[in-house]
């Protein structure tokens, strides 16, 4: 017993003593003994909890726990990962995994739907942006931790899991009962609008494959008269993957985002580095709303401060940080937030979101029955009448950008 806890209390101590290396002031060294002492009280909590608890504890689970609750009083973004969990995390940006298909975070202990995927389970059963989830399965969702009401939604594709929803304006909880399904998502769709004359693009989420089709549908509509890009509901995914898109459409040179941390790794600075794709004088609409996160909102703000595009719907979310994945040497991992993000014109977003240049506030309503509309059309392949305020709106902010390239020349 001794051993073992004098090997923690050493790990801690050599890790301590990894950190004194930079140390050079005072300030610097009473920092370090105040640390010291705090390490001191876990290692006495972790003897204590060993030698005295009415049963007995792995040393892994404490150890494992005590990670956990350290990256949990963070941020709702940063997280500890056992080897299965890093595991599991990791495949998530690649377009294939099993669950439920929705982007989820956690804010004063409410399990917060930030936008269904396009095409998934969760999306075929209505799940909206904002629903609270307070149940899975019966289980209170208050006390559980982001990754394991995950690992709770996740399962055997063609399973069931029902969740309790709370939903703004809806008079008391309901339940959705849901079958899992392996998640293929299909990034990128297209189609022509206004009988051809203008391209849409839909980009549901921004993983490792989503740049080179982004890119083959703006080749397809690059003799439109204008391209509306679709963000709605785009829950973010790859900061490379949203500078990389930005690239394509921005003028060589443009700045597009810019990161501040405490690292000299993590101030970057991101520009377009290579000639756009499509001419520079094409008239570009992006939509948004509140379901709008993330690597969404690094897109918007590039094409938006860099007057390339205007962007029309509802404001979105409002995340801005960064977080860098972190393997650890028994398969464990961390995502620790490293950096918050900022527009070319220095905003810093976090939890305030982009405001479009043209504000279409819908109410609940109209997004349900919209939503509601797209999921009947594509699920049983009926031709179904849309009403669709945002996406009108940005029609008409296309032909009017026209208009006035035209009256230019």
């Amino acid at each position: 017993m001794k051993s073992r806890l004098s090997l923690v209390a050493g790990i801690l101590l050599i890790f301590i003593a990894g950190l004194s290396f930079g140390l050079n002031t005072k300030t610097d060294t009473e920092k370090l003994k105040k640390d010291l002492e705090l390490l001191g009280i876990y290692t006495e909590v972790f003897k204590i909890v060993k030698e005295i608890y009415v049963e007995p504890v792995d040393s892994k689970k404490l150890i494992y726990g005590s990670l956990r609750g350290m990256m949990n009083s963070l941020d709702p973004y940063s997280a500890f990962f056992t080897p299965d969990e890093y595991k599991d995390f990791t495949t998530e940006t690649h377009g294939e995994f099993g669950g439920l298909g929705i982007e989820i975070t956690m804010e004063n202990h409410k399990l917060i739907i930030v936008a269904p995927i396009e095409d998934t389970p969760a999306w075929r059963a209505g799940l909206k942006p904002g629903d609270i989830i307070i149940e899975i399965n019966g289980e209170p969702t208050d006390k559980m931790t982001l990754l394991q009401a995950v690992k709770k939604m996740r399962g055997k594709p063609g399973t069931k899991i029902t969740l309790t929803i709370w939903r703004k304006g809806v008079e008391k909880p309901f339940k959705v009962t849901i079958t899992r399904a392996i998640i293929k998502i299909r990034s990128v769709k297209t189609k022509e609008l206004e009988n051809g004359k203008i391209g849409y693009i839909r980009l549901t989420q921004f993983q490792e494959n989503s740049a080179e089709d982004f890119k083959k549908a703006l080749l397809k509509f690059k003799d439109k008269e204008g391209i509306i890009i679709d963000l709605r509901n785009n829950p973010g995914g790859l900061l490379s993957t949203a500078v990389r898109i930005a690239d394509m459409i921005l003028k060589k040179g443009d700045m597009i985002v810019y990161t501040r941390g405490r690292t000299p790794r993590s101030n970057e600075e991101f520009y377009s580095r290579t000639d756009p794709v499509i001419p520079l004088d094409m008239p570009i609409v992006i939509l948004v709303n509140k379901g709008s996160a993330s690597a969404s909102e690094i897109l918007t703000g590039a094409l938006k401060d860099n007057n390339r595009a205007i962007a029309v719907g509802d404001k979105t979310f409002g995340k801005a940080s960064v977080q860098t994945l972190i393997p650890l040497p028994d398969g464990s991992g961390i995502k620790v937030t490293t950096a918050h993000y900022y527009t070319p014109s220095g905003k810093l977003i976090m939890n305030k979101g982009i405001t479009p240049d043209i504000v279409v506030h819908v109410t609940e309503k109209e997004e349900m029955e919209r939503l509601k509309a797209e999921r009947e059309a594509k699920i049983h392949g009926k031709k179904v009448k849309i009403k669709d305020p945002q996406l009108d709106a940005a029609i008409n902010a296309i032909k009017i950008l026209n208009f006035a390239k035209k009256a230019e020349k």
